[in-house]
């Protein structure tokens, strides 16, 4: 019997269709197969450049399939109608830090200093766009080279204000035509960097700054960094010197100190706690950093001892030669400034004093908290168990905590061997990773992870953002490789808090809140890398295409991005990395899982 269909093409061609409607179904057909070929390869161009297989055993690798199969799809309709790239920021924002818009925060009533803290709810910005290099940005040079040598167009500081500048710091640099030059430190006499290092040293009991390591200092958070030169010269005796200083709109002493590859981050005390846990560093130094310590109440001293470990050092070098304070206290006949005696009530011992720099030595036995008469008290149990920007206390934390523990006795402490097997993973995860950071990874063939031929340079990468860190293990598996960079470890609020374990195994570390931006300047990052954070923010309240725009801000031009997770968030960032004019490729590491690598790199817009 035939079908309706076919009775009405009768009426209307008769029994037997014309020649050229045959003619026109053939060209028709051909015209379609042409259009679906060249969309399908247009397509797949991005697509993980390794076949998958047509037989699978399991119902597992039968959901991996259905999973590629839609995104691939999905492509293929996204062919002909691609999203539209961002469009770039005005110039006005070539230095843009979000959540420190003093102008809003002063509008929404923030004043007496707070106007410069972090207020990530004032500042919220609705333009999406691509935060553009300034006109004369410049590839930063390569270690050691750039750590002694910027680009001027690279940072926001004009020549007169930098000949206005009257603090040592910035007399110890040199600007040339387009560069800052940095004394090195095999020259550093006259600045006296390394002469202060060794009286540190010699203060605190050391024949000199080498035997800091062996006295249990392997960590410094230095506040009001200047530019670096201090810190980089702990990085040179291989201890992991923090910078935090406070937003500056012009001349930021982060940006100088991140440009020149050194660790840093914005950070103050106003109104919050830093975003570290307590018991989080082994010194904390000071030099003119501008902050009064006495005031608040000593809350902000108080902080100091939050994130200082027992038995650390407090080095504060005042350049009155007197600690401040202008009121004085009598105790047992002695005159005390309200400094001297804080720190006796937060059991403190000066352990020197030499010209303009003091020591101070956190107590290491916790019962000396017990045996004072007039003393800040101890705060309550598990106060001190998330410190993300919390408001300052006037409570001494860390006291009843597991990690109590000197810092002259770390073998009772986090262990290298405690994370061996985490160690072995990362080792070869970082092995696949340098293989593919070239641009052939790009190309029509490209590499396969673990390639010899070429391997990018040791010195390729100056600092790395490992933005979901776990235990640290990329960080190590870096440190044992011997390549010449040092890692962000960041762990999410909304994550297991890891990052206790990370600071004791003696790296960088920070809390923080992928939903918000993080507190750095654009272009100071050059590589970033995220194992399972886009899975794990698809829960959050937050957008992946602002943390995009964020990853985006903070990474140099020609900087590279390694995300790790399951395939459907890995094809959502690969769109999204389409828009924001990233080079990307997905990688199949073929090991049975869903998991795939999102290798991208940042363009270098010169307009």
């Amino acid at each position: 019997m035939r079908s309706s269909w076919f009775n009405k093409l009768s009426v209307i061609f008769g029994h037997r269709p014309p020649l050229s409607w045959l003619l026109l179904c053939l060209i028709s057909l051909l015209a379609l197969i042409t259009v679906l070929g060249s969309s399908s390869s247009n397509a797949f161009d991005s697509v993980t450049p390794t076949p998958v297989p047509n037989v699978y055993l399991n119902y597992r690798r039968l959901k991996e399939q259905a999973a590629v199969d839609y995104f691939e799809l999905k492509s293929l309709s996204l062919g002909a109608s691609r999203q539209r790239e961002l469009g770039l920021c005005g110039r006005e924002r070539e230095s843009y830090v979000p959540c420190y818009n003093v102008s809003a925060n002063l509008l929404a009533g923030y004043k007496d200093g707070e106007e410069f803290d972090r207020h990530c709810e004032v500042s919220r910005e609705q333009e999406r766009c691509l935060v553009r290099p300034p006109k004369d940005y410049k590839i930063p040079l390569r270690w050691p080279t750039g750590r002694d040598v910027i680009w001027s167009g690279n940072v926001k500081i004009t020549k007169d204000q930098f000949l206005s500048s009257g603090s040592m710091t910035k007399r110890l640099m040199l600007l040339e035509e387009n560069q800052i030059t940095f004394h090195s430190e095999d020259g550093l006499t006259f600045d006296g960097v390394n002469d202060y290092s060794r009286q540190i040293a010699e203060m605190i009991g050391l024949g000199s700054d080498s035997e800091f390591l062996q006295a249990g200092v392997r960590t410094v958070l230095d506040i009001g960094c200047g530019f670096g030169g201090f810190g980089a010269h702990l990085l040179s005796l291989k201890l992991m010197a923090v910078c935090i200083a406070a937003y500056e709109a012009t001349g930021s002493q982060v940006q100088f100190a991140l440009e020149r590859g050194l660790p840093a981050m914005i950070g103050n005390f106003i109104l919050r706690q830093l975003p570290y846990p307590s018991l989080s560093f082994d010194m904390v130094h000071c030099a003119q950093c501008g902050i009064v310590w006495d005031q608040k109440d000593g809350m902000f001293l108080i902080e100091v001892d939050r994130v200082l470990k027992p038995g650390g050092y407090f080095v504060l070098t005042s350049p009155t030669g007197k600690l401040q304070g202008s009121s004085v206290i009598m105790k047992n006949g002695n005159m005390l400034t309200p400094l001297e005696e804080l720190t006796q009530e937060i059991c403190w011992s000066l352990l020197a004093q030499q010209d303009e720099t003091f020591i101070w030595q956190k107590t290491m036995d916790t019962n000396c908290y017990a045996s004072r008469k007039r003393a800040v008290p101890l705060c309550e149990e598990g106060r001190d168990a998330q410190s993300y920007y919390q408001p300052l206390v006037s409570c001494i934390s860390g006291t009843s905590s597991k990690r109590w523990i000197p810092i002259q006795n770390r073998s009772s402490g986090v262990l290298p061997e405690d994370f061996f097997e985490d160690l072995q993973v990362w080792r070869s995860a970082l092995k696949n990773y340098w293989s593919l950071l070239t641009p052939l990874i790009f190309s029509d063939h490209p590499k396969r992870p673990g390639d010899e031929d070429p391997l990018p340079p040791f010195n390729m990468i100056r600092n790395v953002m490992d933005m979901n860190a776990h235990y640290g293990g990329l960080n190590a598996a870096f440190s044992e490789e011997k390549k010449s960079a040092w890692v962000m470890n960041v762990v999410p609020i909304r994550a297991p808090n890891t990052l206790p374990l990370i600071l004791d195994q003696g790296f960088a570390g920070v809390l923080h809140d992928w939903c918000e931006p993080f507190p750095t300047y654009p272009r100071t990052y050059d590589m970033l890398h995220a194992n399972g954070l886009l899975s794990h923010l698809t829960s959050e309240r937050c957008s992946l295409m602002d943390l995009f725009l964020e990853m985006d801000r903070i990474l140099r031009p020609e900087g590279w991005i390694v995300l790790s997770d399951k395939v459907g968030a890995i094809e959502m960032g690969r769109t999204l990395a389409t828009q924001i004019r990233w080079e990307a490729r997905v990688i199949d590491l073929q090991n049975g899982s869903d998991q795939r690598l999102l290798v991208c790199q940042k363009p270098f817009v010169k307009k």
